[in-house]
């Protein structure tokens, strides 16, 4: 069964440049292949790993939901052939984006048989990283209802703080299986506060560690570069690399 690490956090914390460097590690370390998910609505895992994207799973949703399922094709065969055509390829890892539904209606029928298939999908890797949204309820209806690891991004500020530790409890709210949360403090300037550590400690929520403040992520942030491409010594990767040793298998 697959290892699976979900991240999630307030828009800002830098979630999804801690999930390229987590998908950088675990290549680095041979855990692979790694299947990296871009549960984000506003997805942009690709530019952080240098991928383009052509396809989305929540295309094949809207077209299976509007019937434009080509004629003599099952519903089933076409959504295993849209999964497969969503999956990017790199050396090391894949990258499939879910996408989000664009108009209303029930998705129900859609997300089943899409469910179905990533799971599917999910069993050929050892190592699954998802990027998500603050809120996890996508998590539980399309994903998996597994995941071995939560790491919750925030940085120093009180309400990104605040708002961590109530995905934290939502994750648990909705049953989804949470094995271990973590909390991870992004873009740190200098020592948390006192009180910043007495809120986390009182949470009951573990913390996994700091990330520096580092003008190189900002600057490959600025000029597009993917961050998964930044040298190993940089000091927010080395950071974030001691981090991943102590909670990951």
């Amino acid at each position: 069964m697959a290892f699976s690490i979900a991240l999630a956090g307030k828009g800002g914390t830098g979630k999804t440049t801690v999930a390229g460097m987590l998908v950088k590690y675990l290549v680095k370390k041979g855990k692979t292949p790694v299947l990296a998910v871009d549960a984000d609505s506003n997805a942009n895992l690709n530019e952080v790993l240098g991928l383009e994207v052509t396809e989305t799973l929540g295309n094949a949703r809207e077209e299976m939901k509007k019937g434009k399922v080509p004629s003599g094709m099952t519903k089933d065969v076409f959504m295993s052939m849209r999964l497969e055509e969503a999956v990017v390829e790199q050396d090391g890892y894949d990258l499939i984006v879910m996408g989000q539904p664009e108009g209303a209606g029930c998705y129900c029928a859609a997300n089943s048989l899409l469910a179905g298939f990533l799971e599917k999908l999910t069993d050929n890797y050892p190592y699954i990283v998802m990027d998500n949204e603050a809120g996890m309820e996508h998590v539980s209806r399309l994903t998996t209802k597994d995941v071995d690891v939560l790491l919750i991004v925030s940085d120093t500020s009180r309400r990104s703080l605040q708002a961590g530790l109530r995905i934290d409890k939502l994750s648990r709210d909705l049953n989804i299986g949470v094995g271990k949360s973590y909390l991870l403090m992004n873009q740190v300037k200098t020592e948390p506060s006192a009180k910043a550590l007495e809120i986390i400690s009182e949470s009951g929520l573990e913390l996994a560690g700091y990330l520096p403040e580092d003008d190189t992520v900002y600057e490959y942030d600025l000029d597009g570069q993917p961050t998964i491409d930044m040298d190993e010594s940089n000091p927010a990767v080395q950071a974030a690399f001691k981090i991943f040793d102590r909670i990951i298998q």
